[in-house]
């Protein structure tokens, strides 16, 4: 059984903060739902809660990064990439400050908290800021290597986090190289491309096809940003059609990013799978993920509509 994804990103705070005492945690008052609160039992010293005021806490972040810390700034996601947009944008992106966001609670999977709460357009705005790298990991092994990863990355990262526990798909020796997708499964008809908890569903809808005698392809985008042009570009040549399922909005998301790269390749069939321009809803994360069309069920559906 695996864990919440909130979970395995504090464990994997805790984990970097002992191999590098330049790590730094802040959180804007929501360090017991981030799971944040890991790393401040673990190095109370290095923990800083800023109370909810998201914007001055992403203008400390790089004060931190300024003076030769590596800060991890956690709160949600619509709080962080919403409420302090400008903050990321002047005082960290556009300085290229080496600040870390681990913003959790994102997506539909928030559940019964609502459209109010139900970050669905977070990956857009992170993505759209120059220096910005995007991780969307798909379970704990690989929120760890996540961490790990924008530890290393000289700049700004946002790690998105998910409330749900996850089931474990990868394992600690699969690879994770920022920028590189993983190709979980290998086909030649349709191509599933997909990321975060949408991976479960594209592996389940993978099975479902290869029943029907259609050969499809997964492949996990963990990195949205830089995003891996050349496996887009590999997977366009070799399948008939590519399919994007995302727990996000269809605009500026995933689906945004694969389209941008299959632009101008003549003959690229392609379809998205993720939220229509649409709010969230309060329910539990199952009924929303299928309410939303989030689901193997409509991902094999849409695969056969490409191919057709």
């Amino acid at each position: 059984m695996g864990k919440s994804l909130r979970v395995a990103y504090g464990d994997a705070l805790v984990k970097l903060g002992a191999k590098n005492d330049k790590v730094v945690a802040l959180d804007a008052d929501l360090a017991n739902a981030t799971m944040s609160c890991t790393f401040k039992n673990e190095y109370p010293d290095r923990f800083f809660d800023m109370g909810i005021a998201e914007a001055n806490m992403m203008c400390a972040a790089a004060g931190f990064a300024h003076t030769g810390y590596i800060p991890f700034a956690s709160t949600f996601a619509l709080f962080g990439a919403g409420r302090a947009f400008e903050q990321i944008r002047n005082s960290i992106c556009y300085t290229n400050a080496n600040v870390k966001f681990g913003f959790s609670h994102s997506g539909l999977s928030v559940g019964e908290d609502g459209g109010s709460h139900q970050s669905i357009e977070d990956i857009a705005l992170m993505r759209e800021m120059p220096h910005m790298t995007i991780f969307v990991p798909c379970d704990p092994a690989e929120m760890e290597k996540a961490v790990f990863a924008a530890a290393e990355i000289d700049g700004p990262v946002y790690i998105r986090v998910a409330r749900p526990v996850c089931e474990d798909i990868t394992t600690a020796d699969t690879p994770f190289i920022p920028g590189k997708a993983n190709i979980m499964k290998d086909g030649n008809d349709v191509c599933i491309i997909s990321a975060g908890l949408m991976i479960p569903e594209a592996l389940k809808a993978a099975e479902m096809l290869e029943k029907e005698g259609i050969s499809a392809a997964v492949v996990n985008m963990h990195t949205i940003k830089p995003i891996d042009s050349e496996t887009i570009l590999a997977m366009n040549a070799k399948c008939k059609g590519i399919v994007t399922a995302e727990e996000h909005s269809v605009i500026g998301g995933l689906g945004s990013a694969v389209a941008e790269v299959l632009a101008g390749h003549a003959g690229a069939k392609f379809e998205r799978i993720g939220i229509q321009d649409k709010f969230g809803k309060s329910g539990k994360p199952a009924e929303l993920f299928k309410a939303y069309g989030l689901t193997a069920e409509n991902i094999v559906e849409k695969c056969k509509a490409t191919l057709a």
